[in-house]
């Protein structure tokens, strides 16, 4: 200790070999009652005093230091409770003025298609200020978070943090948007034209070598969690629940039409056609053109679909050539299942989904019956 007289021992120079060995000499004599010379007597307690000296130097220094300690975590906590909450989307405005490609990395379409987006809802999501709560929230915030949710996995608190909103208001504006962009359906997904028929027939002939074909239709699995009613009608034979989506696309892998909704149980493509809304007026919207599709539509129910022959090992060689330009040609509804759900990350594991019970199949009171399934 720096701050003893040099007169004063430390603690250390006490603790020499030689003073200890007088100091057990002394204590020794005591215990067998001999007599101790006064000059030992004196040296030992000038001893004891200086240790006594340093022990309480050492007791000071530690409760000073505990005080101190204990000043400092009540200076925290004092400066913890007095911090507001931030959230960090405060300037949730500076993503409006992101570059084209930076936008489009984060929210996956392009300023000019948000814009139109927001042109198409802002009406519908504008609402009146009035007086006695929160400003209503602009239709562009709404949007971002609509968009923000479907392109990315984060939950509501990451969601809310990021937009300056609670975790309610966010469920609530996403509803809200996804209401509203579905009413637009029709303005991106329609059946093409007789000219656009004609332009489809052309490109997949040069692709696949086939005539008159003008798109390709196949299915698959969105994963969601278990519904409450009936939720093992909804388990596939990949073991996770899933609703099923079927699609059919141009060659440029653009849906010209969707079905979604059965259970993953009804896993049969050939099944779930059948029930769609497109099947009900095919000949209507096909005329003389076809689709190409995989082996789950042979069948004389479909004679607008040209699917693949099924290999039992008597197959010619034109069989084999005509399977393969099959195959080549509907590839790109595979590509675009995978384009979907690439960009629109929120579709690879629907967690907060609430389907109704009508929704459910009637016709088997006791679940639906399990079928073979090739759809991902």
């Amino acid at each position: 200790m720096s701050s003893f007289h040099k007169s004063d021992s430390t603690y250390s120079e006490f603790q020499s070999s030689s003073e200890l060995e007088s100091r057990n000499d002394v204590i020794s004599k005591v215990n067998v009652g001999e007599r101790i010379p006064v000059g030992k007597s004196e040296n030992m307690d000038a001893q004891k005093t200086r240790a006594a000296c340093a022990a309480f130097s050492y007791y000071r220094l530690f409760i000073c230091q505990y005080e101190h300690h204990l000043k400092s975590i009540w200076e925290e906590d004092e400066a913890r409770r007095r911090q507001p909450v931030i959230k960090t989307g405060t300037q949730w405005r500076l993503m409006l003025s992101m570059k084209d490609d930076t936008f489009s990395r984060h929210f996956r379409i392009t300023k000019t298609q948000f814009e139109y987006l927001l042109f198409k809802t802002e009406e519908s999501l504008h609402k009146e200020y009035t007086h006695g709560g929160y400003e209503p929230l602009p239709g562009s915030q709404k949007l971002l978070i609509f968009l923000w949710y479907l392109a990315n996995q984060n939950c509501f608190r990451e969601i809310s943090d990021k937009f300056n909103v609670s975790q309610s208001s966010a469920h609530r504006v996403i509803m809200e948007v996804l209401e509203q962009i579905c009413t637009l359906g029709n303005c991106f997904i329609s059946w093409p034209n007789a000219c656009e028929k004609n332009a489809s027939a052309t490109a997949f002939e040069r692709v696949c070598g086939l005539p008159g074909i003008i798109g390709a239709i196949d299915g698959c699995h969105i994963r969601i969690q278990r519904p409450p009613v009936r939720g093992g009608d909804y388990m596939n034979r990949k073991a996770f629940y899933s609703i099923l989506l079927q699609a059919i696309v141009d060659e440029r892998g653009r849906f010209i039409d969707l079905f979604v909704g059965p259970p993953g149980r009804q896993v049969h493509d050939a099944r779930m056609l059948r029930a769609s809304t497109f099947y009900a007026n095919w000949q209507e919207k096909m005329g003389e053109y076809t689709l190409l599709g995989d082996s789950a539509y042979i069948g004389q129910a479909f004679p607008f679909i040209e699917a693949p022959k099924r290999d039992n090992g008597a197959l010619t060689g034109a069989d084999n050539q005509r399977n393969a330009c099959i195959s080549r040609g509907r590839v790109v509804v595979e590509q675009a299942f995978g384009r979907l759900k690439c960009k629109w990350r929120r579709l690879r594991d629907l967690q907060n989904t609430r389907l109704d019970a009508s929704d459910v199949c009637q016709e088997h009171p006791h679940g639906c019956p399990r079928e073979e399934d090739d759809n991902e």
